[in-house]
């Protein structure tokens, strides 16, 4: 039985807490949060038998064996830490970090302590995106040459809301652009050039942000995020022998469509029970129990090197002035 403690309690904690008392083999041992009644009111939900006041006392239970952090990204260094400080095996909400040094900061502690990090991608473990990458890599596709994808929606502002707030990591890119980023890291790798082009909101993070991203190749993707508009949150991936269109919400779909170059069609849809919750909780069981102490599906380089370009990418938002709202 691997045994979980949750880090937070807010609507993410809830959702994969509940992926983790319906797995079999798991169960939730005990939830953390700096509002103990909050922790006991999840605990109860869950079925957990204890609740804490504080992450420090959470991360020391002697039946938690993992610790999902749940907190907001400008928290996740400080929890992730205590935790592999106390020898527990971590899953940390995506994106890793905040910042940079932060984010290699929990690598290089995890490294070094010999103790299993990963960070949650949901997307990277939806069946029908691990099916695309699959067919990518086996050539089904021929030549790779564009990803297109978008995830954005219109968000009231109010500063004090994590998404506006610059303090809790707030901002389009961070929160909700990493995942059409994942998605041109997982099938093309790194890019060689970006532009990014893209509007701040009064409280200084980025509101909506377009990249394209470009390869030597001449592949490239083109990437859409916003705060402000409801755009499309498909993804269509086209290589010289195949396009793959993925319904929305892409990162989390339930419906794939081939199509091959002499126009025939093929979808494909998952079991109803198979989502990329479940995939990423069976992946840190399925590690932990051959004694990996790093997923293989979700490297802790690729968490850094899409660190990297997220920091990159708003840098460059930086640059244009506030837009009023």
């Amino acid at each position: 039985m691997l045994s979980w403690g949750i880090a937070a309690t807010g609507g993410i904690a809830r959702v994969v807490g509940e992926v983790i008392a319906a797995e079999p083999g798991m169960r939730v041992a005990a939830v953390g949060s700096r509002d103990l009644e909050r922790a006991r009111g999840l605990a109860a939900d869950l079925g957990a038998p204890r609740a804490y006041g504080s992450y420090a006392e959470l991360v020391v239970d002697p039946e938690v064996d993992v610790v999902y952090v749940a907190t907001p990204h400008s928290h996740h260094l400080q929890v992730a830490e205590l935790a592999i400080a106390a020898g527990r095996a971590v899953l940390c909400e995506k994106p890793l970090a905040g910042t940079v040094a932060d984010a290699e900061r929990m690598v290089k502690s995890a490294r070094e302590a010999g103790v299993f990090l990963m960070e949650a991608m949901w997307m990277r473990f939806n069946p029908l995106v691990r099916r695309l990458h699959g067919l990518v890599r086996d050539g089904s596709f021929g030549t790779l040459r564009s990803v297109s994808a978008s995830f954005g929606f219109p968000l009231p502002y109010d500063p004090a809301h994590r998404l506006w707030n610059p303090d809790l990591g707030g901002g389009a890119l961070l929160d909700l652009g990493v995942y059409p980023m994942a998605l041109s890291q997982l099938l093309l790798g790194e890019p060689d050039t970006m532009t990014v082009t893209g509007a701040l909101a009064p409280s200084g993070v980025d509101a909506e942000a377009g990249l394209l991203m470009s390869w030597n190749d001449g592949a490239r993707a083109l990437l859409d995020t916003s705060l402000l508009s409801p755009l499309a949150n498909t993804a269509s991936v086209t290589g010289t022998s195949m396009r793959a269109d993925l319904d929305a919400p892409f990162f989390a779909t339930r419906r794939l469509v081939l199509h091959t170059a002499s126009g025939e069609s093929e979808e494909h849809v998952p079991a109803a029970s198979d989502n990329g919750y479940a995939g990423e909780i069976r992946e840190v069981h399925d590690a932990l129990s051959r004694g990996l102490v790093e997923s293989t599906i979700m490297p802790l380089d690729d968490s850094l090197a899409m660190m990297r370009l997220v920091e990159e990418a708003r840098a460059r938002v930086d640059a244009f002035a506030p837009r009023e709202r």
